[in-house]
């Protein structure tokens, strides 16, 4: 691998590690403080996240792209915008990335290190949330590259903070933070059973957006 596609992946890396933490890290912290007010809880889990989004994508952007998800890396591929090896690469270095983040937030919060998620997300209504929401994410992407690049890190952390609530799912919307969230008992966690269905979801709707955002913003 090149120098330069080794800072990509180290970018990704530590870019999606950074954000699991955030998801995480919150999400215990709101457990902790929320007093068992599921909807403050959410609120304190919601706001880091969009943040931190925020911040990763504006520090990583000029070096990897700040995809820090697989469903971005591979829409991008799709498109011609990133080789399939770099694509590749990318999604290995994110899923490494989630997962170190994951146990990151359980070394701060003094927990262990190795869990398995009991908080069961599943049906029909979830993987449609699913869907409709990796789907918006692209589009948001895709949108704001067309004319507003500058704009991407922000738009992409409000939607991500709009979403968390218009969602059934809370917007997961990343094939790498569902199977790293698989990893912890926390209140962000998902059942390894409902992983499969959550990805699937995620693919669809990132197809679909490829799809649209064709037709509606086409490359120059």
């Amino acid at each position: 691998m090149t120098p330069a596609g080794m800072k990509r992946c180290a970018a990704e890396a530590i870019g999606t590690a950074f954000l699991l933490a955030a998801v995480v890290g919150s999400g215990i912290m709101a457990a902790q403080l929320s007093g068992g007010n599921a909807a403050l809880a959410l609120l304190c889990n919601t706001l880091p996240t969009g943040a931190i989004l925020v911040v990763m994508i504006l520090a990583f952007g000029p070096i990897s792209g700040a995809h820090f998800n697989p469903a971005v890396s591979i829409a991008f591929a799709l498109r011609g915008e990133l080789e399939w090896s770099a694509a590749g690469a990318h999604i290995v270095c994110q899923l490494a990335g989630a997962v170190m983040g994951v146990w990151a937030a359980h070394l701060m919060f003094e927990l262990p290190l190795w869990q398995v998620s009991q908080h069961v997300r599943s049906g029909a209504g979830q993987w449609l949330a699913e869907v409709i929401a990796t789907f918006g994410l692209l589009l948001t992407i895709f949108g704001c590259l067309w004319r507003s690049p500058a704009a991407v890190p922000y738009a992409v952390g409000l939607y991500i903070v709009a979403a968390y609530w218009f969602t059934a799912s809370t917007s997961f919307a990343n094939p790498a933070v569902t199977i790293a969230r698989a990893l912890t008992g926390s209140y962000a966690g998902i059942a390894p059973g409902g992983v499969a269905g959550f990805i699937a979801a995620q693919l669809a709707g990132m197809l679909a957006a490829v799809g649209l955002a064709g037709w509606m913003w086409p490359k120059a």
